[in-house]
């Protein structure tokens, strides 16, 4: 939708600039992960600032708002203000004066993009860079925390799950290059938006390559100076869906399966869903009879099962009715294709054949599949598909993500200000004053009510000012800095 961006807000922002004290010049605040809830997360990766500069204080706002005729934007804006309150404003000049000034005078300062920010350690502060424009930075909050918590939630999930199969990996004997394409992006049909799906896309993109998200990887091309031609951004392989399986009938699905892995893909990797019917009978009958042709194939064969438990069918359940449900896939995958034993002990299975599981995949359950195969005596090497299961199921509470205003200037003098509501539970306590983050043991910290000396020495840097970026991330830059530190 396009439309006047000083509409892309909540309805009470419109009049706050009338409610500042007189002679206010100068409106500071800062965006915050105040408080987690995802168990064992007490760092939020920081993502998606750089995009939202470029699509929206950029772009968005040039398009639909500086570049357009004033007359315009201001007849819609007055339009809409006085359908909806049944009152005008008392002034719209404050939008005027915008208008003729032709860009945006704000200054944000941030910590760079991947880094992994502790709770109650601001990623951001913004401030206005001309007085008389002080409503602006605050008006700018609803937007920028619509579009900003999901990438940075995004990011951090995806991290946790790298570093999940990073330590079984490790434990089990795991080849290194077999984790970043062991957690595949199966999101996109499950995203409340398509914008949701491409801001979590790149989030996921951060610390896997796998993905079936295809605008994650032009958004990244886009907004993260990523090359296609010259680095790895994102990949994923031919796979089947069930309208493909049924199609080729319940009594025709040997040889569907036969069709797809000797005429349309002769080699190469290929993932086949296989529980329309009978996933045991795929398992055993099946598999059994093109054991041959998948060990001589030039790729590899990737079973996924789509529906149940994902534990038991992956690992087996011992209270199962039959031997192939007490076994579960992978077992069953080694009694035909056999494997080899890593240096840690664990059976791995040949190169031709594996396993991959996409549904109502979360953090618990990758853990208690890796868990349960570990126990088993197989390597952690099962395929994690994570969709809107683990995405979509989050909001900006995740994080607390909030913006807060802790400092004002008014009538030449500097004021902390802070809230601290006696009803919270210490969730909702803001910091107070100019803002300072260092480093210390590697790991950021804050200091409130500082000097601007100090607040100009803080890890916060500046990356837009005056309409301006910057500072600008690539995605190379971002992997890097969260892979580097694990």
């Amino acid at each position: 939708m396009k439309t006047n961006p000083f509409l892309l807000t909540d309805y009470y922002k419109v009049g706050h600039v009338f409610q500042y004290p007189e002679n206010t010049t100068l409106v500071y605040s800062n965006l915050t992960p105040r408080k987690s809830r995802l168990n064992g997360v007490d760092e939020m990766v920081f993502f998606g600032l750089q995009y939202f500069i470029k699509e929206y204080l950029q772009d968005y706002f040039n398009e639909n708002f500086f570049n357009q005729p004033k007359d315009t934007v201001m007849a819609a804006y007055k339009r809409r203000i006085q359908t909806s309150l049944g009152a005008p404003l008392p002034s719209y000049k404050h939008l005027e004066d915008l208008h003729d000034l032709g860009y945006l005078p704000v200054e944000i300062k941030a910590l760079p993009e991947g880094s992994k920010v502790p709770m109650r350690v601001p990623c951001l502060t913004i401030e206005n860079t001309k007085p008389e424009f002080y409503w602006l930075t605050n008006f700018l909050e609803s937007l920028m925390s619509a579009i900003t918590w999901q990438p940075s939630t995004s990011a951090t999930i995806a991290w946790q799950y790298r570093k999940l199969l990073n330590r079984y990996a490790v434990e089990t004997g795991m080849p290194a290059d077999f984790i970043q394409w062991q957690g595949h992006d199966f999101s996109f049909r499950g995203m409340s938006s398509l914008e949701s799906a491409v801001l979590s896309g790149m989030g996921h993109l951060l610390s896997f390559s796998g993905t079936d998200s295809i605008p994650a990887i032009d958004a990244l091309e886009k907004y993260y100076g990523a090359d296609a031609d010259k680095e790895l951004i994102g990949g994923s392989v031919a796979a089947t869906e069930h309208s493909v399986m049924c199609s080729g009938s319940q009594d025709g699905e040997l040889e569907t399966f036969r069709r797809l892995i000797t005429e349309v893909y002769q080699d190469g990797i290929v993932s086949i869903v296989s529980d329309t019917w009978d996933l045991w009978k795929v398992c055993t009958d099946y598999l059994s009879a093109l054991k041959e042709t998948v060990l001589n194939r030039n790729g590899k064969v990737v079973i996924r099962p789509d529906s149940g438990d994902p534990v038991k069918i992956i690992c087996g359940n011992p209270e199962g009715k039959t031997i192939a449900e007490q076994k579960g896939v992978v077992e069953l995958l080694w009694d035909i294709f056999g494997g080899t034993i890593t240096d840690k002990g664990y059976k791995f299975l040949d190169s031709h054949i594996g396993a991959i599981y996409g549904d109502s995949i979360n953090l618990e359950r990758a853990e208690a599949i890796c868990e349960g195969l570990k126990l088993k005596g197989f390597a952690s090497q099962v395929v994690f598909g994570i969709g809107s299961f683990t995405y979509q199921y989050n909001t900006r509470d995740t994080f607390g993500l909030a913006m807060k205003a802790t400092y004002v200037e008014i009538g030449g003098e500097g004021r902390a200000i802070f809230k601290k509501p006696v009803t919270d539970d210490g969730t909702k306590i803001s910091a107070t004053g100019l803002l300072q983050v260092i480093e210390e043991n590697g790991k950021y910290v804050l200091r409130d009510h500082v000097s601007r000396e100090e607040e100009a020495q803080s890890a916060l840097k500046t990356v837009f000012k005056d309409g301006k970026l910057i500072r600008e991330f690539t995605l190379s830059e971002i992997r890097e800095r969260i892979n580097s530190h694990q």
